[in-house]
């Protein structure tokens, strides 16, 4: 089911990202607001492989393609770094140790970010919605240069072309 775009993150493009350390499934921790050309995409939750969906998931809109976007994204690692894309992160509020089961599971050729304390996600005041007791972000790709927010994927649906639109974006800038 598509989401609609409520408006909710209308204002972040040319925002400046706040200095703060998420942890990634690496082991380092990130500061986003350090570093050059860097694409950012949230997304609610992983799954693990086997099951533990939440229930009324499906109904849920933009909710469901958290692992074909991730995959789309490994899928385009190397488009994006020669379009000069230095960094790529997946973030969610899941907690690092759940995060590394998804990043070993899909071969992502890059980290995922925890934000499990909703730190950037206040700081920024990024889209939220509630299921099953958890505070989870709403889908949504930033492309960051430096400390700002250059550009914003919002809503993101279908997520499994995320990476192809970030990518067409980042050519026509080139161009």
């Amino acid at each position: 089911m598509a989401p609609i775009d409520d408006g909710k993150a209308a204002h972040l493009k040319g925002m400046r990202i706040p200095s703060m350390l998420l942890p990634a499934t690496d082991g380092t921790h990130v500061n986003l607001s350090e570093g050059g050309l860097t694409v950012v995409y949230a997304y609610p939750r992983t799954s693990p492989a086997t099951g533990g969906a939440i229930e009324g998931w499906d109904s849920i809109p933009g909710a469901r393609g958290c692992t074909p976007q991730s995959c789309a994204f490994r899928d385009h690692f190397a488009e994006l770094r020669a379009l000069g894309v230095e960094h790529v992160f997946g973030l969610s509020t899941q907690e690092t140790e759940y995060q590394r089961e998804a990043v070993e599971r899909l071969h992502l050729p890059f980290s995922l970010l925890s934000d499990n304390f909703l730190s950037l996600a206040h700081a920024l005041n990024l889209p939220v919605f509630e299921a099953d007791g958890m505070t989870l972000l709403k889908r949504l790709t930033l492309i960051v240069a430096n400390d700002k927010v250059e550009h914003v994927f919002y809503p993101v649906f279908p997520p499994d072309q995320n990476a192809a639109d970030v990518i067409a974006w980042l050519s026509s800038q080139n161009s």
